[in-house]
């Protein structure tokens, strides 16, 4: 939800409180909570298994992703049509944007981490199959190494003449390309394989607040570059806590309306800004003159609405006709 609201209008009551609007001008920096959290969540998955089967897997992933990604791109050109571009259709359609700077934020621009994600799930079996289930201890140098390379590196690259600011080609380079989120990803493989071995139920409701506010903090005043992965180090412990508590958080959490608010999660964050160029051009055919604040709210509740219709109408039934889909082996 912090990003729908980075995403929304700058006029929102939200950006002219000083100090709070730092967290949804850098509510990017939830992606890479996102990446983490998938590696954390692979490992948790198939942590049990002594291989990966490269066909099954594929299959699960594609069956969970795709059908809501191409929704969205579909959602898009109900109101974008005259931007159909054929070359841009078949990037996004393959997942691809990420990798080619200029091209990451076409069309349903969201996309852009699903694009990540799919290089990620590439290389997960293989990772798993060789690495994770063969318990080599490489792996954590590995992981290690490249997390410490992309902090420098995008710093680096940050000093240099040839960033260019936000919009650029520059710019998509080091916020969107893939290698520079694979450390997220890795260090969130990590985090699963701590967690499978040292798994203990435990009240964490205190730690986790405080931890809570840490990272609300940090982004408020700290002028750090963290969209490639520099929050791990907060981010991390913050999973890994969540996971082992059984506290009072939990229990809230664990309430079905706030459960299904996490199933919907995927569908509402894929479908954000379609949805809102679909109100956008609904006001303005109505001709209705309303305050920046009253649309948020009517988007709010129309983004919940039609992301839990998404889910149960698009999302669950395709997932589960994909995932019965079966090759016999001659």
């Amino acid at each position: 939800m912090a990003i729908v609201i980075s995403h929304f209008n700058k006029d929102l009551f939200l950006y002219k409180i000083e100090y709070i609007s730092n967290l949804f001008l850098r509510a990017n920096v939830g992606v890479s909570y996102f990446f983490i959290l998938s590696g954390f969540i692979m490992i948790v998955a198939y942590g049990q298994k002594n291989k990966i089967d490269y066909f099954e897997f594929y299959k699960n992933r594609f069956a969970r992703i795709y059908p809501l990604y191409v929704l969205g791109l579909l959602l898009y050109f109900l109101t974008r049509s005259h931007l159909f571009d054929g070359y841009k259709v078949l990037l996004y359609a393959l997942g691809l944007q990420s990798w080619i700077p200029g091209e990451a934020m076409i069309l349903n621009f969201p996309g852009w981490s699903i694009s990540v994600e799919f290089f990620f799930y590439l290389l997960f079996p293989l990772l798993y199959n060789y690495f994770y289930s063969r318990k080599n201890k490489i792996i954590w140098i590995f992981a290690i190494a490249i997390w410490l390379a992309t902090q420098i590196f995008s710093n680096w690259y940050l000093a240099l003449d040839a960033y260019e600011g936000p919009h650029t080609k520059s710019h998509e380079f080091l916020y969107y390309f893939p290698v520079w989120h694979l450390n997220e990803f890795l260090i969130g493989n990590l985090a699963g394989l701590y967690f499978i071995k040292n798994f203990r139920p435990k009240k964490y409701d205190i730690q986790i607040i405080l931890l809570f506010l840490l990272i609300v903090l940090v982004l408020m005043f700290v002028p750090l570059f963290y969209h490639n992965g520099l929050m791990a180090l907060l981010f991390v412990p913050a999973i890994i806590m969540i996971s082992c508590n059984n506290g009072w958080i939990t229990r809230l959490f664990s309430k079905k309306p706030l459960e299904y608010l996490g199933e919907i999660s995927y569908a509402v964050y894929i479908t954000h800004i379609p949805v809102l160029y679909l109100l956008r051009e609904f006001l303005r055919i109505q001709e209705y003159n309303l305050d920046i604040d009253t649309v948020f709210v009517i988007y709010v509740m129309v983004l919940l609405i039609s992301s839990a219709l998404f889910y149960q109408g698009i999302e669950k039934p395709m997932r589960d006709l994909l995932r019965r889909i079966s090759f016999k082996k001659n």
